[in-house]
């Protein structure tokens, strides 16, 4: 610490804003999570697990705690509720018996398809309140700057992960109409249209 380039005074002001910015962020964030969620019986970590479970296409239990930035037995248990409704699936492969491995169920899939065609069917204050951003600038705040704190933080696998998920968010929609056209590497066009068929039937 001798050799810091700041003064306690900087460190304080700069931590404490950091500390009540993101409290505060996360508390318009958790009620948005929540109204989004809550038609389909789901807390945030199981959506999370799900979320995860469904992008990394073979995760373990471990990747789902440290990607979800949650601990291992909150990980393992809501993963387990999950099973039990049938929305996740837990294995083990041959040349690796150690570790527990999870993936989504067709259950479990047509359930994120259905949460996300009906993302707007509840209020979304943080989207709302970035608006304005939109407006004068033409694009979404990106947080670059809040993007390599947490790189510093958690590390390089911990944002491939982040930007692998989203990336797959972009290719789901076609651009020309907005509409949802997949959700899967693996899906047609049709299949999607069977799926969000039965997700609406149900």
């Amino acid at each position: 610490m001798s050799d810091q380039k700041y003064s306690p005074k900087e460190a304080m002001i700069f931590s404490q804003r950091v500390a009540q910015m993101s409290k505060a962020l996360w508390k318009a964030v958790e009620k948005d999570w929540q109204q989004w969620i809550k038609p389909y019986d789901l807390n945030i970590n199981e959506h999370h697990i799900l979320w995860i479970s469904y992008h990394l296409q073979g995760a373990t239990i471990s990747d789902i705690a440290k990607f979800g930035v949650m601990h291992v037995s909150t990980a393992f248990n809501f993963s387990k509720k999950l099973e039990e409704r049938e929305y996740l699936r837990f294995y083990k492969k041959d040349d690796d018996r150690r570790n527990t491995y999870v993936e989504v169920t067709e259950a479990g899939e047509k359930l994120l398809l259905e949460m996300n065609m009906n993302y707007y069917d509840s209020k979304h204050d943080i989207l709302e309140g970035s608006l304005p951003i939109k407006d004068l600038y033409g694009k979404f705040p990106e947080f670059l700057e809040v993007m390599s704190v947490v790189r510093n933080i958690y590390g390089e696998d911990f944002m491939e992960i982040f930007e692998r998920g989203f990336e797959k968010i972009k290719e789901s929609y076609d651009d020309s109409t907005g509409e949802m056209i997949a959700i899967g590497p693996t899906k047609s066009n049709e299949e999607v249209k069977k799926m969000v068929s039965s997700a609406e039937e149900n």
